[in-house]
């Protein structure tokens, strides 16, 4: 049962793949969509017999690599941490392929697409079940190499290549981290197995490495390299360049991606590794304050998008910084409860948007939309659903781990708590002014819509609608029911899947704070989504008549232009590394050194040779009779070479290297 929980999706996927035009669309959907609810009951009973039963389970399926010292097995490791996992990607994934078989109906290549996700969702299950670093750098390659497919699907499209192509590189960075954190894990503890390093990693606290001729602590450099892994993935601030274009791809792929598979393994893999990182205090604060950044930075980007699905891709960059300096504040289970509140709202999130992109002919600009509550009433309920839970509504499920992360930011009592404190405090405003901006803009505006797009519009088909109807029950339900079971004091579900040192662990302390400070979050909530109501219903004509003034002018374009990040990158290292690129690797060693020696350089030797020999087919008696008596009388030599040879004391390599020395010198 938990190896079918993992292998149903590449069996899906094959069977999509490969047997697509036999199956046709319809066909493909079904047997795609039974693999999905068949995984998904599986991981139901898994999380029944591990998460309340207390019995974990480890798998040694075979062996893959045995050398010396270095032992990786292909081997399942599931526990609590790995089971919710489990269980959340297996249903995100089965209602995102629903969704689809109505999404891409009009598709003629929706089998394909069907692949792509079923093995996106292989990938996947393969990191988060993997019981060693190297299976574990397999799906993380896994689902970088499926992001490229599935935003690359409608591949006739610029900018999808472009999109594409930028994941991929960007992404490449954060693994080459993920693989040097590897590499320096075997050498310190001469094994990539989690349960043999975590349970040794506090003997190897005072050990010291020379990194860049420096003498540095070990563990922090490992948790450092891994922090780079996990930025690329998580699309952290400096590495989180690819995920805003990521939305070229079809609105399916964005709600997989940013609910429940890629962007979640970055978050993932820190809270795996918390062994590791509770012996590493500078490796703790780093990540709070890379955490607190990329949720302020990502929420001031938002507040100024004007693309439907870019705002909502930005809030899931902020979302994730939340995540990010929870781990760095050793709330490692409350950012595994908000990783897994937040991929029912942000899956209902994209999807709703997927809707309505879909009844307009797929127009994303806000400043063309307008008037569809009347229009999509279901589409603007989901929508509104899902906006409510992102901001942490009371009582709503993104409510109950928001607001833990901001109250344990502040009982942690330290400079960097403080720090994640206000910025979380601060993107929480931004979150919630560009989330009622969002709604305003696309339904309760005047409608500045193409009439024939308005007119011709209809809400979400029937089985969109029942995949939106699930995520808005889990958007509502889901954290209330699991917050007691996830989070708190004496929970006893995480098991031994989660660790931290008692002297970083603030949960009591979280129980005593000020009441003022459990209210600031609802009423900084309250307070920037009323303002962005008023400001865009009320005074729309002087916000605009703002942006004339100089200064005015030129923070909107700093954060529409997104800090100009792209640009430095481009300006400053992109362009820096192809002129490298091309000046030194392509024309030096490329088209220089590897062609010399390689086989263009065989190649060309023999067709000029072949030249050479053409021009003795001359027509000519007298070269003929020339040639004739040649070959007589080195056929003579050929039957006196012994005695010749050995007369003379001449080796046969020397003729044959200076009569190659003579032909070449006569050539030149």
């Amino acid at each position: 049962m938990y190896l079918l929980i993992i292998f149903l999706p590449l069996f899906s996927s094959f069977v999509a793949g490969f047997s697509g035009r036999y199956l046709k669309i319809k066909g493909v959907g079904f047997f795609s969509v039974s693999c999905l609810l068949l995984a998904f009951i599986f991981s139901l009973i898994a999380l029944y017999e591990i998460g309340f039963s207390n019995c974990n389970v480890y798998i040694k399926l075979l062996s893959w690599l045995d050398v010396e010292m270095l032992d990786a097995c292909f081997g399942f490791c599931f526990d609590s941490l790995s089971i919710c996992m489990c269980c959340l990607v297996t249903f995100i994934s089965l209602l995102v392929h629903v969704y689809s078989t109505s999404y891409m109906s009009h598709d003629m290549h929706q089998p394909r697409f069907m692949s792509y996700l079923s093995l996106f969702t292989f990938f996947m299950l393969m990191l988060v079940t993997a019981d060693n670093f190297l299976q574990l750098f397999l799906g993380w390659e896994g689902v970088g190499l499926c992001s490229y497919l599935l935003i690359n699907f409608w591949f006739t499209r610029i900018q999808a290549n472009k999109a594409a192509i930028k994941a991929m590189v960007v992404n490449r960075i954060g693994d080459f981290g993920l693989a040097l954190g590897i590499f320096t894990i075997f050498g310190v503890f001469k094994s990539i197995d989690f349960a043999v390093i975590f349970s040794v990693a506090g003997y190897h606290n005072d050990k010291i490495i020379s990194f860049l001729n420096f003498d540095c602590h070990c563990l922090t450099i490992i948790c450092l390299l891994l922090l780079i892994g996990s930025m690329g993935k998580s699309a952290q601030l400096g590495l989180h360049t690819w995920l805003p274009d990521a939305m070229e791809g079809p609105t399916p792929v964005s709600a997989l991606i940013h609910a429940a598979t890629m962007v979640t393994a970055g978050v993932y893999l820190i809270i795996r590794c918390s062994p590791i990182y509770e012996q590493s205090s500078v490796a703790l604060c780093v990540i709070t304050y890379v955490g607190a950044a990329t949720a302020f930075f990502a929420g001031t980007i938002g507040v100024v998008q004007n693309d439907l699905k870019k705002v909502i891709a930005y809030s899931t960059c902020s979302q994730l910084g939340y995540m990010i300096f929870s781990c760095g504040l050793s709330n490692y289970s409350i950012s595994m409860f908000h990783l897994l509140n937040h991929a029912y709202f942000k899956a209902l999130l994209f999807l709703s948007a997927g809707a309505i992109i879909h009844a307009l002919s797929d127009e994303q600009d806000m400043r063309r939309m307008g008037g569809l509550v009347k229009v999509l009433p279901y589409s603007y309920v989901m929508t509104l659903i899902g906006s409510l839970a992102l901001v942490g509504f009371p009582f709503l499920t993104g409510f109950y781990s928001k607001d833990s992360i901001i109250e344990t930011a502040f009982s942690k009592y330290t400079f960097e708590g403080n720090f994640a404190l206000w910025l979380g405090l601060i993107s929480a405003a931004f979150t919630s002014f560009y989330s009622v901006r969002l709604i305003y803009l696309t339904f309760l505006n005047k409608s500045n819509g193409y009439k024939n797009y308005v007119v011709a519009a209809k809400d979400a088909p029937f089985v969109m609608s029942c995949v939106l109807t699930c995520l808005s029950f889990g958007s509502i339900f889901i954290g209330y029911f699991t917050k007691d079971l996830l989070i708190g004091i004496g929970t006893p579900f995480w098991n031994n899947s989660i660790y931290y040192l008692a002297t970083n662990f603030s949960g009591i302390d979280a129980e005593f704070i000020p009441r003022s400070i459990k209210w600031l979050p609802f009423f900084v909530t309250i307070i920037s989504g009323a303002l962005a109501f008023i400001m865009y219903a009320k005074f729309k004509s002087h916000a605009y008549k703002m942006c004339e003034i100089a200064i005015c002018y030129n923070v909107y374009n700093f954060f529409n232009r997104k800090w100009f990040v792209d640009k430095l990158y481009n300006k400053g290292f992109v362009n820096i590394l192809l002129r490298m690129g091309y000046s030194s690797t392509y024309k030096t060693i490329d088209k220089g050194l590897i062609e010399f020696l390689g086989p263009k350089s065989i190649s060309k030797s023999a067709m000029d040779a072949g030249q050479q020999l053409v021009l003795l087919q001359s027509g000519l008696l007298n070269q003929y009779t020339f040639c004739m008596f040649a070959a007589a009388i080195l056929s003579l030599i050929c039957l006196l070479y012994d005695a010749l040879f050995s007369y003379f004391q001449i080796n046969s390599y020397s003729i044959l290297f200076l009569t190659t020395l003579f032909l070449y010198y006569k050539k030149l």
